[in-house]
């Protein structure tokens, strides 16, 4: 289970802030906090401080764990900082906005617009995620030693990627190197995909600038490069002004790169960053074994509230899902009821909703028109949702992975055929989860739920990879609401890694436009 918890980072830009100081532009600074329940907030980090600046490239990632399996609601809040207290509440509010990690994680770059309060927008600013870099030893990294050859100053440097649109991002910003003739900088690891969107050859531009606390700084040089090249000898920084001006002129002094070493091992987050989308079905179990809807004692029984445990289920595991899939758009099934008009015993039907309240609301609308009936058959629905996965499968891409929620109350007619149509699914880019709703033992879920990696088909042929997840609402009945989400999603990162490591691919190298 570590590989699901990761450290991420984040890179944060704005732009147009308000400018709260007379005479000069805002002190901006932003500040993460997540919820920790209710109307509590609890600090992650905070970017520096940058000077004068109404649309400000912050080089302070914050760093924070990253949960596929739970809602991570965030807040972003930027204040003008006039005073050397580390309390924001006596500085100047220019705006914030709310979001899920998630959010930001299936879209890799999110722009919002500020608000100073709910549907009061501050001006024109808004707030940009620029990246979000898993922090794991084993993820793509570049790892850099630098030193360089100036004058006295305060100098540092900072790295810029080329983006499609031609303009130059930072990536990296070093620390300040006081008063030294031979600076040497303190090594440094960014993400492959943050430093050069995986790109070796995509260009680099690196400026080397004398700091000054009020924020103009000095440029001393510069000169582009790419990954690629970085085990130069040494690059010239050049001054595009003295150039012009001096015949004579060489350059503003020497970066020399000592070292630079690549690794890469793929994570869940490279693929899900990269482009990878999560489509997500769900099936529902309307067979006779839940009791008559209209009676209190049944699974399907609406309590005032309008819930019950097939909906609570359905809304822990899909207000996480939902924030992976693009179009929102989630097909939903139902077995085992007659349905009208023609009351077949078999009733699958497959109509995307829009988002999980769109199920939801689906579900209240058609139960009271259903006869619950049976069989309690898992394969059809399975193999329905493999095929769509087994298309997919074809264009031997990262760009899709599926996930199944099935919802049963433990009832199950066919099962030899579910245990084959699970083996055949382990070679396919599909992850089953099950929950069992209601009093029963589950005895027949549990052994599709091969943790052991000894599920085998009628024929013997043994799974794949494990890709089901089993357990019983009962256990969650009194935890909170997005207990039972964690505890079924948590395998979903490892089993989406394994079957592309298993097939030897690599994530999208394109990413979704946001």
């Amino acid at each position: 289970m570590v590989d699901c918890v990761s450290k991420v980072e984040l890179t944060i830009s704005c732009a147009n802030l308000l400018d709260k100081d007379v005479g000069s532009k805002s002190d901006p600074l932003c500040v993460l906090l997540q919820n920790t329940g209710g109307d509590t907030w609890a600090e992650l980090g905070r970017t520096e401080q940058i000077k004068n600046s109404s649309s400000p490239s912050f080089s302070q990632r914050i760093k924070l764990d990253y949960n596929f399996e739970t809602v991570q609601n965030l807040k972003l809040g930027v204040y003008d900082i006039d005073n050397a207290t580390v309390d924001v509440k006596d500085d100047d509010y220019l705006g914030g906005v709310e979001l899920t990690l998630g959010q930001i994680v299936s879209s890799k770059t999110v722009t919002r617009p500020l608000q100073l309060k709910k549907n009061k927008p501050a001006g024109k600013g808004t707030i940009t995620v620029l990246h979000v870099n898993a922090v794991n030893e084993m993820a793509a990294c570049c790892l850099l030693s630098i030193q360089d050859t100036f004058g006295k100053s305060d100098p540092f440097l900072e790295f810029f990627k080329q983006g499609d649109d031609g303009k130059w991002q930072l990536v990296y910003r070093t620390e300040v190197v006081k008063n030294n003739l031979n600076p040497t900088w303190k090594k440094f690891s960014v993400p492959l995909q943050t430093f050069c969107s995986s790109n070796l050859d995509r260009p680099l531009k690196v400026d080397c600038s004398d700091y000054d606390s009020d924020g103009t700084h000095d440029l001393i040089g510069s000169f582009t490069t790419k990954v690629s090249d970085l085990l130069k000898v040494a690059f010239d920084c050049i001054h595009p002004d003295k150039q012009k001006k001096k015949k004579s002129y060489k350059n503003s002094g020497v970066v020399s790169v000592k070292s630079c070493k690549l690794e890469t091992q793929y994570t869940f987050l490279d693929y899900v960053m990269g482009g990878c989308q999560i489509s997500f079905t769900v099936g529902i179990d309307f067979t006779g074994s839940n009791g008559d809807p209209r009676s209190p004692q049944s699974l399907h029984y609406l309590s005032p509230d309008g819930l019950n445990e097939y909906l609570s289920a359905l809304w822990s595991v899909g207000q996480v899902v939902q924030d992976y899939d693009t179009d929102k758009l989630f097909p939903a099934f139902g077995f085992g009821a007659k349905l009208p008009p023609d009351y077949q015993v078999s009733f699958l039907t497959n109509q995307p909703t829009n988002c999980i309240q769109g199920i939801v609301e689906a579900y209240r609308m058609v139960l009271p028109q259903l006869r619950l009936s049976g069989p309690t058959n898992f394969s059809p629905i399975i193999n329905h949702v493999a095929s769509i996965a087994s298309n997919s499968a074809q264009t031997n891409t990262a760009s899709q992975y599926f996930i199944l929620l099935i919802l049963t109350d433990g009832e199950i007619t066919d099962f030899d055929q579910t245990r084959d149509a699970i083996v055949r699914a382990s070679q396919l880019p599909l992850s089953i989860i099950i929950v069992g709703v209601g009093p029963a033992d589950f005895k027949a879920m549990e052994l599709l739920d091969g943790d052991d990696g000894k599920l085998k088909s009628t024929t013997g042929q043994p799974v794949a990879r494990d890709i089901v997840q089993f357990v019983p609402y009962k256990k969650f009945k009194d935890a909170s609401k997005a207990a039972l989400g964690q505890a079924v999603l948590a395998e979903v990162p490892n089993q989406l890694v394994s079957y592309f490591r298993m097939r030897g691919i690599d994530p999208p190298k394109a990413a979704p436009k946001p």
